[in-house]
């Protein structure tokens, strides 16, 4: 029995979503649309203001996706109304990060910059060369953006130099030490 998939969404009153017959869902909202096309065996069901999320049968498979698609269709309804960011935080001496028109330029140590196309989904403000803010109403095309800068210079443990989430933790390493 999936805890998560049994429980219900709570639909704000300026969000529409539209369910057509083979499980495709449209859900619009003050901040943009997203859609979806979701397992055609699953039943979603939107009653006033509650979105519910059934399996037809307790197969493994139906038990694997039921909770999954209904965590799916919760990060809509919270995209379109709120939105997803990520924060990243630059550390490291020379190193910075610009927007230029639609691309996010990383001056990271290299011999050249590394250009980053953005998203279209996706807005990235830069303050202070240091900070980077993604913004966006898809989770997963935010969390992958925020990923894929990440790794252009991920954080190494010895100094924490790098790229990281503001809440990241990196373990430190002691080094060489002298005799």
């Amino acid at each position: 029995m999936s805890r998560i998939g049994n429980k219900t969404i709570q639909v704000p009153a300026s969000v529409q979503i539209t369910i057509q017959p083979d499980n495709f869902v449209i859900v619009k909202g003050p901040k943009g649309a997203l859609e979806f096309g979701f397992n055609q065996r699953l039943s979603i069901t939107l009653e006033g203001s509650e979105l519910k999320v059934a399996r037809p049968n307790n197969d493994i498979f139906m038990r694997k996706i039921h909770g999954t698609t209904r965590a799916l269709l919760q990060n809509m309804v919270t995209g379109v109304t709120d939105g997803f960011k990520k924060n990243l935080e630059i550390r490291g001496v020379g190193y910075r990060a610009t927007v230029q028109g639609q691309l996010v330029v990383l001056n990271m140590g290299y011999s050249h910059p590394v250009e980053l196309p953005i998203p279209e989904e996706v807005q990235v403000t830069v303050t202070k060369n240091v900070n980077v803010l993604i913004e966006g109403i898809d989770k997963q095309v935010v969390g992958e953006f925020a990923a894929k800068i990440r790794s252009v210079r991920k954080p190494e443990p010895y100094l924490g130099k790098g790229i990281r989430y503001v809440d990241e933790y990196v373990p430190r390493k002691a080094g060489k030490t002298a005799k």
